[in-house]
C-alpha cells in the first residue's frame, strides 16, 4: 500500500528561509501547497496554538492526514524529516 505524502509550507512575503524550503523542495520535484501569513495574524495563531510559534518558516509534514510541524529554521530540519518519511 503506498503512502499519500503532503507537503505544507507556512511562509510570508520576503522571508529569505521560507524561499529556501520552498527553493529546495522545487528542486526536488516534492509537491507542496502554500499558507501565506503576510497580512494574515489569524493563520499565525492558528501555528500559535498547533506548535506554540508565530513565526515562519513551518513545514508541515504529513501521510494519510496526520502531520509533524517542523518549526526550527533551517533547512536540514527540513531535509532530516523528509528522509525519515521516505524510510
Amino acid at each position: 500500500m503506498s503512502k499519500e505524502q503532503s507537503v505544507i509550507v507556512w511562509s510570508k512575503e520576503g522571508c529569505h528561509y521560507c524561499a529556501e524550503v520552498k527553493g529546495y523542495l522545487d528542486e526536488n520535484q516534492i509537491a507542496y501547497q502554500t499558507i501565506d501569513v503576510t497580512h494574515h495574524d489569524d493563520r499565525r495563531d492558528i501555528l500559535e496554538a498547533k506548535y506554540g510559534v508565530r513565526h515562519v518558516p513551518v513545514v508541515e509534514i504529513g501521510e494519510n492526514h496526520v502531520y509533524k510541524g517542523i518549526t526550527k529554521v533551517g533547512l536540514q530540519y527540513v531535509q532530516e524529516e523528509l528522509a525519515a518519511v521516505k524510510k
